[in-house]
């Protein structure tokens, strides 16, 4: 039995309805999930299913043909349609057998079996792309709510200042102008607050909700950061799931040349019959059909060509789909490079600073050496750092997810 057959089979026992977790979810429940639901790959072993069906009947031979009628029946004069009265008239039953020898109906079986293993593996393709489309909405959920903790980590210390600056204001007993702008410069720093932490709620709600398009619980919250494996540039291309099914329809194609192939070689028709007529010995008729290909140049071998040219075809395909996926490997992997150097030198030459910046401008402020925009503004700029230090995360992540789960998953790549 093909190995795609038994990996077909464990697909099929992974998509049984499974039991939904509790919040929280976990990244590894989330692909597992993203798998079990994929409708995509049930439809593919469904085809699949039904691929292996076709196999099994092209290794068989043709039904046999039942025969009977009557032969030399009178259709004119005193005995017309009369089956009993002239001694030519036999009626007569018997079968037909077409027979294709053992290696055609092989080769026909084979040809359909590796169609049957391109749908199999077109199950495992699908439940890669519900695997790297849970990990990609995972990396947002995770992300969005990172910097939804940041925000509202950010409104608390805005409130805490908020807090420090009214009771420095009420016992220095400020008055007019600057304890005015004072005042509205805190209310308008809490609203900025406020509305970036609704924000980052909204942000985090909508991806949850994409999370639980794949998932199909709602996730309260996430357990684990993503994680992702690094594949090396030859297991990419190895267990890349378009490369994979591209090298079938090569298979295929080289089955179809095998397939016309033997075609060239005539099925012979074998026929028995028996005749009973009346008032005379009983015949039996044995008979062979044998087609005649009177031009094989010009039939046969036309169709043994034409399936090496699809051979061809389908091997420039791979050979072009390779190079493609081996640039989109170098890119994915070059921009992960990238990122991971910005991150740290964004963290190391920026976010330091401005968290730096902040402390001093709060310490100055506290000992009445600095006024309270400077605090206000100190914030904001880490803020917006910290917030872009997530992104670059996100965005690493991403890319990561995308060399980690776009190939097929180990043991079913073919």
């Amino acid at each position: 039995m093909s190995t795609l057959v038994l990996r077909a089979a464990a697909i099929a026992a992974a998509l049984l309805p499974a039991i939904a977790p509790a919040s929280p979810l976990s990244f590894d429940q989330a692909l597992r999930l993203a798998a079990q639901r994929s409708e995509a790959a049930r439809a593919a072993l469904a085809a699949a299913a039904s691929a292996h069906e076709s196999a099994r009947a092209a290794g068989q031979l043709p039904d046999p043909t039942l025969r009977a009628g009557v032969d030399n029946l009178p259709a004119t004069g005193p005995d017309r349609f009369a089956t009993t009265r002239d001694s030519m008239t036999m009626k007569r039953i018997g079968f037909s057998q077409e027979w294709l020898s053992a290696e055609k109906r092989a080769a026909r079986a084979h040809a359909a079996l590796a169609v049957a293993d391109r749908d199999s593996l077109q199950a495992a393709s699908a439940m890669a792309e519900a695997r790297l489309q849970a990990a990609l909405a995972y990396v947002d959920a995770w992300h969005a709510g990172r910097v939804l903790a940041l925000a509202t980590q950010a409104e608390h210390h805005l409130r805490e200042e908020q807090d420090i600056a009214t009771a420095r204001l009420a016992t220095a007993g400020a008055s007019g102008a600057p304890a005015g702008a004072e005042a509205l410069a805190l209310a308008s720093a809490r609203g900025q607050a406020e509305d970036d932490s609704a924000q980052a709620r909204q942000d985090q709600a909508a991806a949850l909700l994409t999370l639980r398009r794949w998932v199909g619980v709602p996730p309260d919250t996430l357990l684990d950061a993503p994680a992702f494996p690094a594949p090396a540039a030859s297991e990419y291309l190895a267990r890349h799931p378009m490369l994979a099914l591209l090298r079938r329809e090569v298979d295929i194609a080289r089955r179809g040349v095998t397939v016309a192939t033997s075609e060239r070689t005539s099925n012979w028709t074998w026929e028995v019959s028996y005749g009973q007529r009346t008032g005379y010995a009983d015949m039996v008729s044995v008979g062979v059909s044998i087609p005649l290909q009177i031009a094989p140049g010009r039939r046969q071998d036309r169709e043994v060509a034409a399936k090496a040219a699809l051979v061809d075809k389908s091997e420039a395909e791979l050979a072009e789909a390779t190079r493609t996926a081996m640039a989109d490997f170098d890119t994915l992997a070059s921009d992960a490079d990238l990122l991971r150097q910005r991150i740290d030198r964004y963290a190391a030459s920026v976010v330091q600073p401005a968290r730096q910046r902040t402390g001093v401008a709060l310490a100055a402020y506290r000992a009445n050496q600095a006024a309270l925009s400077g605090v206000f503004e100190a914030r904001h700029a880490e803020l917006e750092a910290e917030r872009k230090l997530i992104a670059l995360h996100r965005a690493l992540d991403r890319v990561s997810a995308q060399l980690a789960f776009k190939p097929l998953a180990q043991g079913d790549a073919p």
